[in-house]
């Protein structure tokens, strides 16, 4: 099996529910938001942001500034907001010298996912990205898995592994993708999945199972 390393970003690289409420609170004070439109984000975007949710604000709320004003302006802000812990990218870092490919595969629109790549400084420590925006498809979408080992240089055909908090869009697809899973717990474990080959508490403690599959 290749040296492939697989990671899911929101939920296990990188803390997106901190960063988003920090994001929504900015833009809504930058606009003059009121409250009602401020529960409408923290609602809406809990998941997933998209450029058709800033749409849906602008009607809902009759809103001046331009959809595209809005987006971009709160991926700057995720951008900003978002962390990656000292740890994990140290983790990352020892799994490059290692001889470890390393990916993302990532539900969300391509240009927020790499903007919090970029500002959380785990871009010069990955090979390559798939999020969902650039093939319009999600995990569990073999697909995806397919797009993310092709950016990285390598064929998901020679196998690796896949670290993820979601049950069925990390796990599942990883099983479906041919690839070894480690499921950071936390999320309920739908009825019917395959049980994944590792369950950990953190993300560091995936990167150390996946050195110790290379001493």
């Amino acid at each position: 099996m290749q040296r492939l390393a697989l990671f899911d970003l929101d939920g296990t690289l990188a803390d997106r529910q901190s960063a988003l409420n920090d994001a929504v609170a900015g833009l809504c004070k930058a606009h003059g938001f009121a409250a009602d439109a401020e529960q409408w984000l923290r609602t809406e975007l809990a998941d997933r942001a998209t450029v058709d949710d800033f749409a849906r604000l602008r009607e809902v709320f009759g809103l001046e500034a331009s959809t595209a004003d809005l987006w971009q302006d709160y991926v700057d802000l995720m951008a900003t907001a978002v962390a990656c812990r000292p740890e994990v990218l140290d983790g990352l870092a020892r799994l490059r010298a290692a001889a470890w490919t390393i990916g993302v595969i990532t539900n969300g629109a391509g240009d927020i996912q790499r903007a919090k790549l970029a500002g959380t400084g785990l871009a010069s420590l990955i090979d390559g990205v798939a999020a969902s925006g650039d093939l319009e498809i999600r995990k569990p979408d073999r697909r995806l898995f397919e797009l993310g080992a092709t950016r990285c240089g390598v064929s998901l055909a020679d196998g690796g592994w896949m670290v993820g908090d979601n049950p069925a869009g990390d796990i599942g697809g990883g099983h479906q993708a041919g690839l070894r899973t480690i499921w950071l717990r936390g999320r309920p474990w739908p009825d019917g999945l395959p049980a994944a080959h590792h369950v950990v508490d953190d993300v560091t403690d995936a990167i150390t199972i996946l050195l110790a599959e290379t001493e």
